[in-house]
């Protein structure tokens, strides 16, 4: 098949537009993933979950800069401008673990960054639960909305009076900078199909943690009795569960999943502080879309939706339809809503109080 638009034949233009949508949709789904847990566990509708996905990019930025906080020392083989010895900055890390371990350290900072921000986003997951969200379970999903929004704000206001307005670039580890030939494994026309590999890991970075979560509620004990939970509560609670406890945990884990989400992306969009917003809304539509209380059909609604939006980007597609790109997520919600209310996959009763 040849005779595509902007010159890329139309196979080509094809694939390209799946792999482009793959992750964008991969952020939709982690997102979506965290939303549907918390709201499936709670019935809270909790808009301050894109702030959390903004938490854990600035988890890596922190991170970064506390394995290359430095110290200033002379170095007597360069001079300055006068001729004296030149002063340099060496990080400390040099000098507690050497310079080569050191640097290989803060070339992974992203990678490593997870681990520091698993329990962070825990503990913030668990505060907000037990400090405000509690407060408001039997209240209407009207009054949850402005609250986890003014949370949203708060949140936002904080990290930009601590890291600055501007975006932060935060570089991937070396090994995975550049592009992959992506045209050429698939038997097409070299440089045609170039895209870049830490997209890819980030691809497989999300299929390993929606596979992971699914998992842990699937063959996991505590997953059974999380499931048993969400489907009826009161029951769970009549056989001496604790399912209040259980349901704090999983808050503190979908907290995790949009830490690790925000951790991972900070290569492909360097960290700012609206970065939460930005997500929070496609992402609601994300879910909305797969229907609310649906953990499948918000991971599915992701893929899809980041796919059609990457295609709704193409040269070819604009020329027809200009900015179609920036209203075609709401355009198919407002689809899916008049013709399926509760979504592609909703449960009945969902959102209909």
């Amino acid at each position: 098949m040849r005779g595509g638009s902007f010159g890329v034949p139309t196979m080509e233009a094809f694939i390209l537009q799946i792999v482009n949508g793959l992750d964008k949709g991969s952020a939709y789904a982690l997102i979506a993933l965290g939303l549907t847990l918390i709201f499936g566990t709670l019935g809270v509708v909790n808009f301050a979950h894109g702030a959390l996905f903004m938490i854990g990019a600035f988890c890596a930025v922190t991170l970064s800069r506390l394995l290359t906080a430095s110290k200033t020392v002379i170095d007597e083989t360069k001079t300055d401008f006068l001729g004296n010895p030149a002063k340099t900055e060496v990080p400390y890390l040099y000098d507690i673990v050497g310079v080569d371990a050191a640097n290989v350290i803060i070339d992974w900072a992203v990678p490593l960054s997870i681990l520091f921000a698993i329990p962070v986003m825990m503990l913030i997951g668990v505060a907000i639960e037990r400090g405000l969200i509690r407060h408001f379970y039997k209240r209407a999903h009207a009054d949850q909305i402005l609250v986890t929004f003014g949370l949203a704000i708060v949140l936002q206001e904080l990290i930009k009076y601590f890291y600055g307005a501007n975006p932060i670039p935060t570089p991937a580890p070396d090994a995975f900078r550049g592009s992959f030939d992506f045209g050429a494994m698939l038997g097409f026309d070299p440089n045609v199909i170039i895209y870049p590999y830490w997209r890819l890991v980030y691809f497989g970075f999300a299929a390993v943690v929606i596979g992971g979560v699914f998992a842990f509620l699937r063959f996991t004990t505590f997953g059974m009795v999380v499931r048993a939970g969400m489907a009826d509560r009161e029951t769970v609670g009549l056989l001496g569960i604790n399912i209040d406890k259980r349901f704090t945990i999983m808050f503190g884990l979908a907290a995790a999943v949009a830490g690790v989400a925000g951790v991972m992306y900070t290569p492909i969009n360097s960290p700012n502080y609206h970065m939460g917003m930005d997500f929070l809304v496609l992402s609601f539509v994300v879910v909305v879309v797969g229907g609310m209380g649906s953990l499948v059909g918000a991971v599915l609604a992701g893929f899809l939706l980041g796919i059609l939006e990457s295609f709704a980007s193409m040269s070819a597609v604009l020329d027809v339809l200009p900015g179609i790109n920036q209203i075609i997520l709401y355009v198919v919600a407002i689809i899916i809503l008049l013709t399926r209310p509760r979504g592609l996959m909703g449960r009945a009763g969902v959102m209909e109080d």
